[in-house]
Formats: C-alpha cells, sequence, structure tokens
C-alpha cells in the first residue's frame, strides 16, 4: 500500500507542500519565525541566475550533461524553492549528448524577461552560445537556439536597453578556447537570435582578478553593471564592473568575499529585488562531492556600488550571512522545498529526476495501474568500462549533508547479468543491487574507485535473496555511503563497507536507481520501483 502523506503546513503561496510535494525531511532553509538559515538549497544548483515576475522568484542553473536540462525553480520569497519544469528535453547535439558527455552540455545561463517572453542563455563550451525561449516559464520552450558557434564561449548573459538596442556578454573557457580571464561584449539583434559587430574586451582579469567568468548583465540608475566571479569556483570573490556605456571603460570593486564567514569562494549568481524594494543576490558555494549549493545574501547599494552580504568591518566588502530574515513579500510565503522523495503514483516521474544522457523512449516508464516506476534492464554500451559511461542511469542531487535513501522494487529478471539497483554516483561511486546470477537472484554491493579513469568494480560477496527487497544507503558528511538491504522494510541488514564516494565532473554526486543488462535480445527484464524516499539517518 502507498504510503499517504498529511501535511500540517497551511499552502498560501504560489507553492507548497503536498502529497506528491512533501516537505523535506533533511533539510529546510525556512526557520519559521521570519528568517532562514542558509544555504537555502543543500543542493547541487549551480551557477544561479535569477529573476522575479511579480510576486513570483525563478531560477535556473548549470545542469552539464544532464536531462533533461536547466531545471526550473520557482518561489514566493526567495527562501521556499520547488521545481516547476526544465527548459531543454534533450540536449543538443542528439547524438553527441546520446552518450554521458560528462562535465559537458549547459554551463552558467542565464535568464531573463524581454517584451513578454522568457529567454534562457547558456553557453556550451564545444559548441557556442544556446537561447531558449517561452512564453511560461513551466512549459513550451523552444529548441535551443544557437545565437554563436565557436568553442570556449561560456557564461552568456544578454541586456536589452532603454533605447531598444540589445547587447550579450560571456566568458571564455580556456580548456576550449586557449584564451581565458576576459569578458567581451558584443551588440546582440533585438530578437536575441544573433550577435552583431565586433566583440570587444570589456574587462581583463589576470592581473587581480584570474579566472572571472560568469558575468551577469544590468543597468541601474543610468550606469551599466557586470556582476562577475573571480578568483576560482572554491576560492574566489564577486566583482562588479560598472560604466556609462555597454562597452565601458568599467571601474571594478570587489563586493563579496569570504571574509570570517564559513562560506568558501562566495560567488557566481544573480541580483533581484523583492516586492517592497529589497536587494538579495542568490550565489553557490562549493562543497565538493555534494556539488554547489545556494545562498542567499542580503544587498544594498552605496554611491552606486552593491555591496552583498553585512560588511562587519566596513571595508565596504560584504561577507555572507548564516542567518537572516527573509525577503519581503505581500502575502505569506508556503514552505516548501524541492522535490526529492517521489511515490510514483503520478502519471509521470517527479521533476526532480535526470539523465546521464539523452533518454530513449525505452529505458522507463510509468506504470500507474500498479503506481510504480518500470526501469528496463538496457543493455550497456559495449565500451563501458563501469557505470561511470552507463547512459540509462535515474538519478537526482543529494539534497542535505546528512541523508538516507529508501526504495522498494520488485525484479523481474529475464537475461544473464541483469541488475538493478540504488546508486550513488560520482567519480568514485557504490551501489547495491539485485542480480540475477546463474538463473538465481543475489544481493552485490559495489565500489568504484576512479571511475572516471576506467577502474574496475569491486563486488562483495552476493547474498542469495528474493526478487522483492528494499534497499537502502546512509549518506553521511564523511563522504561516506553506508548500503543496506531489508525483505520487510523494517528491519535492515548492512552490506559491504562504507563507500567513499566523490563529486562527477563539475556536478555534485547523485543517488538514484539503474535497471541494466549485459546481453542484447529483443527483450529484457525490469524493476518495477514502488517508490523512492529520502528521509533522515535512522540512529
Amino acid at each position: 500500500m502507498k504510503t499517504v502523506y498529511i501535511l500540517a503546513a497551511v499552502v498560501l503561496g504560489v507553492v507548497g507542500a503536498s502529497a506528491q510535494n512533501p516537505i523535506s525531511k533533511v533539510w529546510v532553509a525556512d526557520n519559521g519565525d521570519g528568517t532562514y538559515t542558509n544555504p537555502i538549497l543543500y543542493a547541487d544548483y549551480p551557477d544561479p541566475d535569477v529573476i522575479r515576475v511579480g510576486e513570483t522568484f525563478y531560477m535556473v542553473s548549470s545542469t552539464f550533461n544532464t536531462v533533461p536540462g536547466l531545471t526550473i525553480m520557482q518561489s514566493a520569497d526567495l527562501v521556499n524553492w520547488q521545481i516547476v519544469g526544465s527548459a531543454i528535453a534533450r540536449q543538443e547535439p542528439l547524438d553527441v549528448f546520446a552518450k554521458p558527455q560528462h562535465g559537458n552540455g549547459v554551463w552558467a545561463p542565464s535568464l531573463r524577461q524581454h517584451n513578454g517572453e522568457f529567454y534562457i542563455y547558456y553557453g556550451d563550451p564545444d559548441y557556442g552560445i544556446y537561447m531558449v525561449k517561452s512564453k511560461s516559464m513551466t512549459s513550451g520552450w523552444s529548441k535551443p537556439h544557437l545565437v554563436k558557434a565557436g568553442k570556449g564561449l561560456i557564461d552568456p548573459c544578454p541586456l536589452w536597453d532603454n533605447d531598444g538596442r540589445a547587447y550579450l556578454v560571456h566568458g571564455w573557457a580556456g580548456s576550449r578556447a586557449g584564451i581565458k580571464s576576459i569578458l567581451t561584449v558584443s551588440e546582440m539583434a533585438t530578437d536575441g537570435k544573433s550577435l552583431i559587430g565586433e566583440e570587444r574586451i570589456v574587462f581583463d582579469g589576470h592581473d587581480a582578478h584570474p579566472t572571472v567568468e560568469g558575468p551577469k548583465f544590468y543597468k541601474r540608475n543610468g550606469y551599466y553593471y557586470i556582476f562577475a566571479p573571480a578568483g576560482g569556483v572554491a576560492t574566489g570573490w564577486q566583482l562588479a564592473l560598472r560604466a556609462k556605456s555597454p562597452f565601458g571603460p568599467y571601474d571594478e570593486k570587489v563586493v563579496l568575499e569570504q571574509g570570517n564567514s564559513k562560506v568558501n569562494g562566495p560567488h557566481q549568481g544573480g541580483w533581484v529585488d523583492d516586492v517592497k524594494g529589497n536587494h538579495w543576490f542568490v550565489h553557490f558555494q562549493d562543497v565538493e562531492e555534494l556539488g554547489r549549493i545556494t545562498h542567499l545574501q542580503p544587498m544594498k547599494w552605496e554611491q552606486d556600488w552593491p555591496v552583498i552580504g553585512v560588511d562587519a568591518d566596513g571595508d565596504g566588502i560584504g561577507e555572507p550571512v548564516a542567518r537572516y530574515k527573509k525577503p519581503s513579500t505581500l502575502k505569506p510565503a508556503a514552505l516548501a522545498t524541492p522535490q526529492t522523495t517521489d511515490e510514483f503514483n503520478a502519471p509521470s516521474a517527479g521533476l526532480q529526476w535526470q539523465w546521464h544522457a539523452n533518454p530513449e523512449p525505452t529505458w522507463a516508464f510509468a506504470y500507474n495501474k500498479l503506481g510504480v516506476q518500470r526501469l528496463y534492464c538496457i543493455t550497456a554500451p559495449t565500451e563501458a568500462r563501469n557505470m561511470w559511461d552507463t547512459p540509462n542511469l535515474f538519478m537526482q542531487r543529494i539534497s542535505a549533508p546528512e541523508m538516507s535513501a529508501t526504495t522498494k522494487l520488485s525484479f523481474k529478471a529475464l537475461l544473464e547479468g541483469e541488475k538493478v539497483g540504488l546508486i550513488v554516483m560520482g567519480m568514485s561511486y557504490g551501489y547495491v543491487a539485485l542480480e540475477n546470477r546463474n538463473g538465481s537472484i543475489v544481493l552485490v554491493q559495489a565500489s568504484c574507485e576512479g571511475a572516471d579513469k576506467g577502474n574496475a568494480e569491486v563486488l562483495s560477496d552476493a547474498v542469495p535473496l528474493s526478487n522483492i527487497a528494499y534497499l537502502r544507503v546512509d549518506i553521511t558528511q564523511g563522504k561516506l555511503c553506508q548500503f543496506s538491504y531489508s525483505t520487510d522494510g523494517a528491519t535492515f541488514t548492512s552490506i559491504g563497507k562504507p563507500v567513499r564516494f566523490t563529486q562527477g565532473r563539475w556536478i555534485g554526486a547523485r543517488v538514484g536507481l539503474f535497471a541494466t543488462g549485459k546481453v542484447k535480445k529483443n527483450d529484457v527484464g525490469y524493476a518495477d520501483f514502488d517508490w523512492f524516499r529520502v528521509d533522515k539517518i535512522a540512529k
């Protein structure tokens, strides 16, 4: 029987708790007393950009090779967020992203509204600058349009000026372009589909601000502003550039740095105001295996320069806050957290799920009669050295520094070597799975150090088991995960030693489900996953 969640929270805003989207049991930023605690999202939403439309905030972030791409978040107060869609169903070029392209794909998007339409620009470091647009944030997104082809063109952001002209700023990836640490601006066609005129360097960060990137373009009080991080994702700072022309010359100022806080490398994000005219800055912090988590900083203007965070020592440079008063709203905002738990009762799986490559239609189906998500044991690519090279991994972000994920599944095995289970995936990973071995079902646990280097898995001793099982992983702050299993859903038995996991390439580790095979025939086995639940680690 499926669990029905009954929540005490009163739904007052545009998003809120429901049976399908319960409040997280492992991380809630809203303190319930008019304040919030950073990070507002303890999950991998890197390079965030944010806008406000009326009383509603929207956010996008980098999704790299994961699909659907360009996850769209919605909030009533910048603190309580839920996933409401994605802008890319499959990544272009389709044949390239049919295989895992770790670390490639969608880099540092920007989100803007112009003339009644929403625009998202992003850089693919191997192909160029793309744009998608829609009249709605939650649906109807156009196919990616290549605005400018080229290697190493990253982190684009448009600006439509008051006089009808448009501009675009972007950074450069040294790994592809052979140059880095500069920002360039070009005039853009007003329809946003192409760049016109020559690009010009508007800022060179080599001397004092190396690895400047991730620019966001704004205009305020007659000044053009480019907000841009520098110094690297783990140790850097946030710059603001200011000029009277979109092409400069720009003055520069550091406006946010770690200072005495515990927030390393606070930078790369977006500026937005609330309905009462207060200013805010959303940015990330790199925490390695869990990716780049999202923080919210208060922001104010002094002599037409932004100060982000709190300037405790009076030097004009802000530092991140740990706890602060929530942004102003016209009405109370509902408690909300990004979706994690999925009962698989809806017509499709939750919006939190992503694949590691463009999905094929045979990989998974919602089976509403049974209330399950069915994953078929698709044959692994012949060149796959381990799970790093396996495209059909059904994954979601890890959502707290400590958490437990449990699933119930039924395995209908058909061919030798078919395997279905629960995985924590990164450049080093681990999983627990049911395997069809010599016509019998056994439980195995695996670990793989340096999976990105092609290293082999290390397997535990097999445990005979039935085809119905409960699988669990406990993820701890020590970068370790412990797998366990149960036959009744009440008593769990650990299997194998704790597994050390790491981040993926430019993304945090993921947790999720898989079904794979070794033999290709005209039919394969499958697993019916009854539910997937995220909870606190049982003591």
